[in-house]
């Protein structure tokens, strides 16, 4: 309950009946109990709205599904390295070596193009760059 302990809510109640005093009590806890009931009022017609315009009821949704600290991205490069992809090859030892060949070429980083300036070219300056 926003962070406030046992203890805490019993002093900010103390307080709160010092500074509002017993006199005025019973119409501050009215004016309380009544932005309560407008509160709970609001939540249920939005939750009606929503129901209408959606049409899924919100009790009905895993929330959980959505909680964005289930999502541990080394869990989720651990399971998509770990899962198999192969399937199962017909031809035998030609589709192997397709395979060997292609994951070579994977693992292998692709070259880098250099382009260079011809001699005595001076290299492009922006002035307004710096």
């Amino acid at each position: 309950m926003l962070g406030i302990n046992g203890p805490e809510f019993v002093l900010l109640l103390i307080i709160g009946l010092l500074v509002i005093g017993p006199s005025r009590l019973p119409e501050y806890t009215q004016k309380l109990a009544n932005i309560v009931k407008e509160v709970r009022r609001m939540a249920s017609g939005a939750r009606e709205q929503i129901k209408e315009e959606v049409g899924i009821d919100i009790d009905d949704v895993d929330w959980k599904k959505y909680d964005p600290r289930q999502y541990d991205p080394r869990r989720i490069i651990k399971e998509a390295l770990l899962e198999d992809d192969t399937k199962p090859v017909s031809a035998g030892a030609p589709a192997v070596a397709t395979v060997a060949a292609a994951a070579a070429a994977a693992a292998r980083p692709p070259a880098r193009i250099v382009e260079r300036l011809p001699d005595g070219e001076p290299a492009p300056f922006d002035s307004e760059a710096t």
